[in-house]
Order: C-alpha cells, then sequence, then structure tokens
C-alpha cells in the first residue's frame, strides 16, 4: 500500500466516524471477518488477501474504502489477538448489539463469502470453532431479518 494511503489511514483512524461515509457499515463489516479470522490462533496472510478481494466485490472497486475494509480488520485481529481490549466474546456481543440498534446491518453478513476462509484454515479444532461462528452468524441474520 502507499505510503499516502496508511498516513490518510492512520489520521482516518482517528476520526473515523467523521470523515469516512458509513463508517458504521465497514465497522461491522471488518467485525465479521475479524471475528472468523481471529477464531484462528495463527491466522495466514491469505486470510487478508480474501478480505480485500471481498472488500473490493462489495465496494465496487473503490479501492480506498476497500483498503480501509482490510486495515480495520486487520486492526481488530490485532486487538483480539493481544487480548488488551477486545476478545472474540466481546466482539460477538458487540456485533449482537449492532444489529439490535441497525438490524439491516444483517444484510451484510454474507455467509457464502465467509466461508472461504474455511478453506484456509488447516487444525481441525480451528475449522470447527470457525464453522460454528458461521452458523452462529447465519442463525443470527435470519433471527435478525425474520424481525
Amino acid at each position: 500500500m502507499k505510503l499516502s494511503f496508511r498516513i490518510k489511514h492512520h489520521f482516518f483512524s482517528a476520526f473515523r466516524e467523521i470523515f469516512v461515509h458509513h463508517h458504521g457499515s465497514l465497522e461491522f463489516r471488518a467485525k465479521i471477518f475479524a471475528l472468523i479470522i481471529a477464531a484462528n490462533d495463527k491466522p495466514q496472510v491469505e486470510n487478508f488477501i480474501l478480505v480485500k478481494e471481498k472488500a473490493l466485490e462489495i465496494y465496487s472497486d473503490d479501492k480506498d474504502r476497500a483498503n480501509l475494509l482490510l486495515l480495520t480488520t486487520k486492526e481488530l485481529v490485532e486487538k483480539v489477538k493481544k487480548k488488551n481490549t477486545l476478545d472474540l466474546d466481546s466482539l460477538v456481543v458487540t456485533i449482537q448489539k449492532e444489529l439490535k440498534i441497525v438490524p439491516r446491518y444483517a444484510k451484510k453478513i454474507d455467509v457464502a463469502s465467509l466461508r472461504g476462509f474455511l478453506d484456509l484454515t488447516n487444525d481441525e479444532d480451528t475449522l470447527a470453532y470457525q464453522t460454528n461462528i458461521i452458523e452462529f452468524l447465519e442463525n443470527l441474520k435470519a433471527e435478525t431479518l425474520k424481525n
């Protein structure tokens, strides 16, 4: 990524709510991706490449917005891995709360694209955990859209 984009990203990270159009939607998507990726103790670079590909699909080749989604996802995964301020359980609770506040976000949970992360997992326990997370998200989406 370009240096100018990185500087812009750090600035936008601090003031994301002000400068990024529909920041809530972008952050919600990042939380969904981060939940799946952080469930793996040793996430591979390929996970983030897949996020970038999905982001370009979602944002119709808007590279800046796709990069913001990628970097926001990376930030969240790093926070979970450092276990400072965020863990998987609190990420799940946050996702549930956001869906109660903004139910239309449930449409942003693309289970089919999340299943692509399963192909990148080698450990059977991690694979089972990620599969359970995807099933949980699928049920959460269905329940939210039903109401």
